[in-house]
């Protein structure tokens, strides 16, 4: 493990948030210096030091900085995760988008998964869809599902799943989106893959994010946590902006909107408090 010093933390810690509105507190020492000495044995460089030193002034194009990121964040998902919530997604938000859409004549939905991961909830979202929503071949469906992790997107693209991931997935939808691949995996079908479409994004990055507009629902789950005030603040400001009049945002079960911001309204789906734009 790399015997890294609290300054070298702090000057770490701080090279961390200014690139991607992540904050490690100091509590988090001992994660930081086993994962940073890993990285340091492969690349031969003898010093924590040293290792700051070049990512702040020998990688340009940030590709040592992201397989540090990869390494820091924590990436435990699964699908149908936080059941109550998908629910009133499911049986209460979306079909009061859907009736609006459908008076007015507009056949387009369109989804953020934020902060992705493995791509467990972006395609627990489209099955729903493909459950829920009525005449679904005649919907124009649009889910984006982004990570600043370049190691869990290979994987959501691949789409194959371990008994962990699928251990809340009901048994009929398993068997009907789900291809076993062996005793221990299964591989999503097609139809479900094909909906999704994955990017590479640095929530942090102001530009980026302000290029996002027109989601009828957003999803950024137990990602919050991991942000400081400022950034927290500025990313869910962001969100409301993104979303159409009328549109959700889904956090977290411990990151509610309106903690946050005083933006969103809210509102009871079923047994659910519920915030939208």
């Amino acid at each position: 493990m790399a015997n890294i010093t609290a300054e070298e933390f702090d000057t770490l810690s701080d090279f961390i948030y200014k690139k991607t509105g992540i904050r490690f507190e100091s509590r988090k020492l001992y994660f930081i210096s086993k994962r940073i000495g890993k990285r340091i044995d492969e690349l031969g460089v003898e010093t924590v030091a040293e290792y700051i030193r070049m990512l702040r002034f020998a990688d340009p194009v940030n590709q040592e900085f992201q397989k540090l990121t990869d390494l820091l964040t924590i990436n435990e998902t699964y699908f149908f995760r936080d059941f109550p919530q998908l629910q009133a997604f499911a049986e209460h938000c979306l079909s009061e988008v859907e009736k609006k859409k459908n008076a007015v004549k507009d056949n387009t939905i369109r989804i953020w998964s934020a902060g992705c991961s493995t791509g467990e909830e972006p395609y627990t979202i489209a099955i729903i869809l493909l459950e829920m929503l009525n005449y679904f071949s005649t919907w124009k469906i649009e889910i984006i599902a982004n990570d600043i992790d370049l190691t869990v997107l290979s994987k959501a693209k691949q789409a194959v799943y371990g008994k962990r991931s699928l251990r809340d997935v009901p048994q009929e939808y398993l068997d009907r989106y789900f291809i076993k691949k062996d005793s221990e995996s299964y591989v999503l079908q097609k139809k479900v893959k094909k909906m999704v479409q994955f990017e590479h994004v640095n929530l942090s990055e102001k530009k980026e994010i302000r290029k996002k507009r027109g989601f009828d629902f957003i999803f950024c789950r137990n990602l919050l946590i991991y942000f400081d005030d400022i950034s927290r603040k500025r990313l869910v400001d962001q969100f409301y902006v993104a979303l159409n009049e009328g549109g959700y945002v889904f956090l977290g079960s411990s990151e509610s909107p309106g903690r946050i911001s005083t933006a969103f309204k809210l509102k009871r789906a079923g047994g659910y408090i519920v915030y939208y734009k």
